[in-house]
């Protein structure tokens, strides 16, 4: 005698690890069928890219948050590794699932493509939406049709569109499917490092899940928010900054629920430029969906002349922190210690590699995507072409920061640098930014050596800031010329 009760259907979850406010949950909840849930551990392949560690560490805690709150909506989360497609139409052929549920992701748009039209033409029925964004970068353009190249337009756009949707509540029961499906064990995917666990660190700073985000989030709300333009800015100052990025870049929160919070605050400067934070966010996915290479190609094609160097000790100096200029070097010890690094401190050591050293902006954004848990395939190579004056709206290329004065500026007393740079520790905040402009008889009273226990600087600001502009003038000129003879390649795409 046939069985009555419905077929199952599939949720795939990806970049969208939580059940509040996700349409994909939500919507296989609706279908009043038993749901399978499943996390696929695919092969790098494509734009879809292998996670960098620091990624990979902040994964297996998500994955195992998200087991967690499905246990307690009555499921369990299946892990699976292989192909998407072949895993999807396995799973379908065992459990006799007729539909698909999944949220888009905008970077892998041209792997989506290929990918479900097979599980579709293996007889599942597909199911896809949205909330990675606010809006639809497909929708957004300008009067003219075209896309946005300038962020304040795209604000004001945005702004025109009025209050986004309200975020939906996650279900309390997610029915689970009959059968003893199997699962591999998370443990056995070597996620997190062994020897040496260089994110040792890692537990004190971040709570990944959904939960940690809503309490990051509460807890910014409440104490940070009131400050946030100028505070953001001084590295020294902990918790200024609402720390959100990689919550937003795994999907444990949506941006509707992070603006949904700052519903009902007076409109202050304060919770406009967080909200400007936010948007950039969508923008910078605005960018990866007009020039899918935003991450390995120049924006401004003008930028293709550039000629880098090659430096490979430069280079490992700038990933360990040896650089001699501390606001730079604690930046990239941050970074190595918690996974993070402060956004004015990102700035500082990608115009220091970009301009100083005259180092690929594409080898910085690449050791940044392996070491940030936030590392985010549009907002990291947007940011590193805003760097390096090579995208769209971008800070232009002569706008070189001055690793001295931006310490001074932004770390006063030198609290950030003595935090990551102990050996500096016992320096007076007249030295902190610059110990080589120290006496012999201030270092040695603070146990400075330098060249021993803490780096000569590998460059001269001063001479490597006219080298880059002199770089930057010959590009410049090749690039006025040609367009003097026509043939001059259009910045963009």
């Amino acid at each position: 005698m046939p069985s009555s009760s419905p077929s199952p259907v599939i949720l795939w979850f990806r970049k969208d690890l939580r059940l509040d406010d996700n349409g994909a949950v939500t919507a296989a909840v609706e279908s009043e069928a038993p749901v399978i849930c499943i996390y696929i551990r695919e092969p790098a392949t494509g734009s879809i890219g292998p996670l960098g560690g620091a990624q990979e560490w902040w994964l297996h805690h998500s994955l195992e948050a998200l087991s967690a709150r499905l246990a307690e909506a009555g499921n369990r989360l299946i892990l699976r590794t292989g192909e998407a497609g072949e895993v999807l139409r396995q799973l379908a052929a065992e459990t006799g699932a007729q539909a698909l549920f999944l949220n888009r992701l905008y970077e892998r748009d041209a792997e989506d493509a290929e990918l479900l039209k097979s599980v579709q033409e293996a007889g599942l029925e597909i199911r896809r939406f949205k909330g990675q964004l606010l809006h639809d970068p497909q929708t957004m353009r300008t009067g003219t049709g075209g896309a946005y190249r300038v962020y304040t337009p795209f604000w004001r756009a945005l702004e025109r569109e009025g209050e986004p949707r309200d975020p939906m509540d996650a279900p309390e029961r997610i029915p689970p499917p009959g059968g003893d499906l199997s699962s591999e064990d998370l443990a056995g995917w070597n996620l997190r490092p062994q020897t040496p666990d260089w994110a040792v660190e890692f537990p004190d700073h971040w709570q990944p899940g959904e939960n940690g985000a809503r309490q990051r989030l509460e807890r910014f709300i409440e104490e940070a928010i009131g400050s946030y333009k100028k505070a953001r800015d001084f590295p020294g100052l902990e918790d200024t900054t609402s720390q959100l990025s990689p919550h937003l870049a795994f999907g444990e929160i949506t941006p509707a629920r992070v603006w949904q919070a700052t519903q009902g605050l007076q409109a202050t400067e304060n919770l406009i430029h967080f909200r400007k934070e936010l948007v950039w966010r969508e923008f910078c996915y605005h960018l990866l969906v007009e020039f899918p290479k935003l991450g390995s190609a120049n924006w401004n094609s003008r930028f293709d002349a550039f000629v880098w160097q090659d430096a490979p000790s430069h280079f490992d100096a700038w990933t360990k922190g040896m650089t001699g200029y501390p606001i730079v070097d604690a930046g990239m010890r941050q970074l190595w210690r918690h996974g993070y690094m402060h956004n004015r401190v990102r700035m500082i050591t990608a115009s220091f590699l970009i301009k100083d050293l005259m180092i690929d902006w594409r080898k910085g954004e690449a050791w940044f995507r392996d070491t940030l848990v936030d590392a985010d395939p549009a907002s990291n190579a947007a940011n590193w072409q805003w760097v390096a004056g090579s995208g769209a709206d971008a800070s232009p290329f002569f706008r070189i920061f001055n690793p001295i004065l931006q310490g001074e500026k932004f770390d006063p007393d030198g609290d950030y640098v003595r935090r990551f740079i102990p050996e500096l520790g016992r320096l007076p905040k007249k030295y902190i930014h610059k110990p080589f402009a120290a006496p012999d008889q201030v270092l040695s009273t603070a146990g400075v050596r330098l060249g021993e226990t803490y780096p000569k600087p590998i460059v001269d600001h001063g001479a490597a800031r006219d080298r880059a502009l002199q770089a930057y003038g010959r590009v410049k000129n090749q690039a006025g010329a040609q367009g003097e003879q026509g043939g001059a390649k259009g910045a963009g795409h």
